[in-house]
C-alpha cells in the first residue's frame, strides 16, 4: 500500500491504531481516498501530527489512549475515542496494525458511533486512587486465605469470613504452642505485609472520603442509600456528563445491569444481567445494595418498601441485582437533574 497517495494537506480524517512502540497511521481525505497508511515509531507520532493540518482523528479508547487524545488535540486536531468493542465490525478480513488503523479511521465517522469523552490528568488520577485501592484489597484477600491455608496444614482452622482469618494473623503473633517456632518464623513475613496493607487501605479510604466530600456530584450521590463515598466518588469520575447517555436504562446497560437478550423473530427473549461494562461501578452498587437490603428494618421509605415487596416472591441475592439497577438509575437522575435524591416515604 502506498504512503502517500495524495499531498497530506488534503487530509480530513484519521485513525491511529495506538501501541507501546509502533503505531499505525490511516488517514483519509474528504472524497474517501487513502491519503496515508504508514507506521511510526512511539517518538515520531507528535511531531508528525503537528505537520498535520487541522483533521478529525480517531482512536481505540485502550492504553494511553487518553495521553495521546490530550497530545493530539493540542496540535488543534479534533480528536475522538471509540471502544474497541465497536470498531471491531468495520475490520475487514484479517486483522494486523493496518486493517485496525483502516477500521478506526471508517468507524470515527459514522454518525451512530458513541464516543469517549477524553479525560484530564486529574479525572484519572481519582481514578488511579480507585484502582489502586482495589489492588492493596485484592492483595489483602490474598493473605488472609495464604494465611488460613497455611495454618490448616498444621491443623489450626478457622470460621469463614475476613474478621476471622484476622484472629489466625493474631494467633501467629501470640506466644503459644499451638504454632511452632518454625511456622511462626515462616509466616510472620505475612502477618507483616497485612499490616501495611491495612494502614494503606485505611489512607486510600481517608483520601478517597475527602475527595467525594470535596466534590458536589458526589455529595449530591451519597444522598441515596447503598451509595457512599467510595461508590459516589467512582460513578462521580467515571461518569463525566450524564448527557452521554440517553436515559437511565442507557445508564444501567452501561454498567451491566440489564438482562441480556436474545431475541428474535417478534420473541423476546431475557436472561441474565448481561456483566458488560464497567465491572468496577457494577460491583460496588450491588455491594450498596445489600447493604440497603440487610438494613431494610425501620425505614418506609418507598425504595425499601419496593425492594420488601420483591423479596416475598424473588431469592435475596436476585433482589439486590434488580436493587442495584435501580440505583443506578436513580444516580442517572441525580447527576443529570443536579439534585439531590428525594426518598418520598410510602403513605
Amino acid at each position: 500500500m502506498a504512503e502517500n497517495i495524495s499531498p497530506l494537506a488534503e487530509v480530513t480524517t484519521v485513525g491511529v491504531d495506538v501501541a507501546k512502540h509502533v503505531f499505525w497511521v490511516h488517514g483519509v481525505d474528504a472524497r474517501g481516498r487513502v491519503v496515508i497508511a504508514k507506521s511510526l515509531r512511539r517518538k515520531d507520532v507528535s511531531g508528525f501530527f503537528a505537520t498535520l493540518p487541522p483533521c478529525l482523528v480517531g482512536l481505540e479508547a485502550c492504553g494511553s489512549a487518553h495521553h495521546w487524545a490530550r497530545t493530539l488535540a493540542a496540535h488543534g486536531h479534533e480528536v475522538r475515542l471509540m471502544p474497541p468493542a465497536y470498531v471491531k465490525p468495520y475490520v475487514r478480513r484479517q486483522k494486523n496494525d493496518a486493517a485496525d488503523a483502516a477500521a478506526i479511521c471508517e468507524a470515527v465517522t459514522r454518525p451512530s458511533m458513541r464516543f469517549v469523552a477524553v479525560r484530564s490528568i486529574a479525572n484519572q488520577a481519582v481514578l488511579m486512587r480507585h484502582k489502586v485501592r482495589e489492588l492493596l484489597v485484592s492483595q489483602r484477600t490474598q493473605l488472609l486465605n495464604a494465611i488460613r491455608g497455611h495454618l490448616s496444614e498444621i491443623g489450626i482452622i478457622a470460621p469463614q469470613g475476613a474478621h476471622h482469618a484476622r484472629g489466625l494473623a493474631r494467633f501467629i503473633i501470640a506466644s503459644n504452642e499451638a504454632v511452632p517456632d518454625a511456622v511462626r518464623a515462616a509466616l510472620l513475613p505475612l502477618v507483616t505485609q497485612l499490616d501495611n496493607l491495612d494502614a494503606e487501605i485505611d489512607r486510600a479510604d481517608r483520601s478517597i472520603k475527602a475527595l467525594a466530600a470535596a466534590d458536589a456530584r458526589a455529595r449530591r450521590l451519597m444522598t441515596i442509600p447503598g451509595i457512599g463515598p467510595l461508590t459516589a466518588s467512582a460513578i462521580a469520575a467515571s461518569v463525566q456528563d450524564a448527557a452521554a447517555f440517553a436515559s437511565a436504562r442507557e445508564f444501567a446497560a452501561y454498567l451491566g445491569l440489564v438482562p441480556r437478550q436474545r431475541s428474535t423473530g417478534g420473541k423476546e427473549r431475557l436472561g441474565h444481567i448481561s456483566k458488560m461494562g464497567n465491572r468496577y461501578l457494577r460491583k460496588l452498587l450491588v455491594v450498596g445494595a445489600h447493604a440497603v437490603l440487610f438494613h431494610r428494618k425501620g425505614h418506609s421509605d418507598a425504595l425499601r418498601i419496593w425492594a420488601c415487596k420483591l423479596l416475598a416472591t424473588k431469592p435475596f441475592k436476585l433482589v439486590a441485582v434488580a436493587l442495584a439497577n435501580k440505583l443506578a438509575r436513580i444516580a442517572f437522575a441525580v447527576l443529570r437533574t443536579q439534585t439531590s435524591y428525594r426518598g418520598a416515604a410510602a403513605a
